[in-house]
């Protein structure tokens, strides 16, 4: 199989991956922070060191502003519902993925705030500009995607972050298609709050994720234990327990931890290179080939992460995926739980196929698809 569906999940997972949450399971299987014993301690230190990795490597505000949660979703759930007050507004932007959209609509629901959507633009000063148009006095925070999850592009967070503060509104970041594909800076770019999965661009496994915070106030949409204050009635004040309540996924923060280490060697740039140019080289050859819709005139590496989305003439994406995955291609076909994206580029009646390489793949891999998307074109093998 050759697998083209890294911005759903990375795969293969580095053997070191797998070995640190396979050792996990015995060298760290405690409870970490609820017992004095030495693994229960040993534990607690892995987790600690994984929290001081991801601070490092987003260039955050503290080990102790990192909180771990089963994947983005989560996070971004506890990030909007845990700031906005009632009678406050909130600004997303066109791209967003169902994580910030189904969260800011449900408090729109229950009549708590309302919120604005802006366009991204053809350009970042049009995007730029049409943000400014939607904040408003009692914007509390701003919730925008670092990249499109379907069609990549990569949107201007240092000036929308700065215009964000001029308002006086918090800058929340949705980092799912981001981490560790772009170059991600949190006090440089101005982010009081990232959001982010493991088992995406920092290649750890499934069930991991995490919020970075400029020490923000936040509520916590989930209590319990803590293993600190257990005799208090509220969740503690201090981070991150006040934000993580339950027992840790120790194995896969093992593994995420060993993800960034591997990301960290190889550069985030090194990597977004190489998965450039694979897709460069997918872009212009389904230019070349009649049939094919792309949602873009050329491939600009400055405006866009690696992913390339693309339909063939009169057919719903969710053939062409499957008709490439009858042929050994593992892609993602239908609507990657982004209606705003596709209402943004017109395709909601079909979707659209989407192709992430990563480092595991090669340009021959990418000339089998087009050789396949060509017959698919002439309705060969559909």
């Amino acid at each position: 199989m050759i697998y083209f569906d890294n911005a759903a999940t990375s795969y293969p997972k580095p053997f070191e991956v797998i070995r640190a949450v396979n050792e996990a399971f015995t060298l760290y299987g405690a409870n970490p922070g609820r017992s004095g014993h030495d693994l229960s301690v040993r534990s607690a230190m892995k987790v600690y060191e994984a929290r001081e990795k991801l601070n490092r490597f987003f260039n955050g505000y503290g080990s102790e502003f990192v909180s771990f949660f089963p994947n983005c979703t989560y996070a971004l759930n506890v990030a909007i519902q845990g700031i906005v007050k009632k009678g406050e507004h909130i600004v997303i932007s066109s791209l967003e993925h169902n994580s910030v959209a189904r969260p800011v609509h449900y408090l729109e629901r229950l009549e708590i705030a309302d919120y604005s959507v802006f366009k991204v633009g053809k350009t970042d000063e049009e995007t730029l500009w049409n943000f400014k148009k939607e904040l408003r006095e009692n914007t509390k925070v701003c919730i925008v995607t670092a990249v499109s999850n379907v069609f990549g592009n990569i949107l201007p967070i240092k000036a929308l972050a700065e215009a964000a503060h001029q308002n006086g509104s918090l800058f929340f970041v949705d980092g799912a298609q981001g981490a560790g594909y772009i170059e991600i800076d949190m006090k440089n770019q101005g982010i009081d709050c990232l959001c982010l999965p493991g088992h995406k661009g920092l290649l750890g496994p499934m069930g991991t994720g995490a919020l970075l915070h400029r020490n923000l106030d936040f509520e916590p949409i989930i209590s319990g234990g803590t293993g600190s204050l257990s005799f208090e009635k509220y969740q503690p004040d201090v981070y991150p327990e006040r934000l993580e309540s339950g027992t840790l996924n120790v194995p896969g923060i093992c593994g995420l931890s060993k993800g960034i280490d591997i990301v960290n060697k190889i550069g985030v740039k090194r990597i977004f290179d190489y998965e450039t140019a694979l897709c460069k080289e997918l872009f212009y050859g389904l230019k070349s080939i009649d049939g094919i819709e792309l949602y873009r005139e050329k491939y600009d590496e400055l405006h866009y992460a690696p992913i390339v989305s693309f339909n063939v003439k009169g057919v719903h994406s969710e053939r062409v995926a499957s008709a490439l995955a009858r042929n050994g291609i593992a892609v993602r076909g239908g609507f990657h739980c982004s209606p705003y994206a596709h209402s943004h580029y017109s395709t909601g009646g079909v979707g659209a196929v989407r192709v992430s390489p990563s480092l595991n793949n090669s340009k021959k891999d990418i000339n089998i698809v087009l050789k396949l998307l060509r017959k698919i074109a002439l309705s060969e093998i559909i």
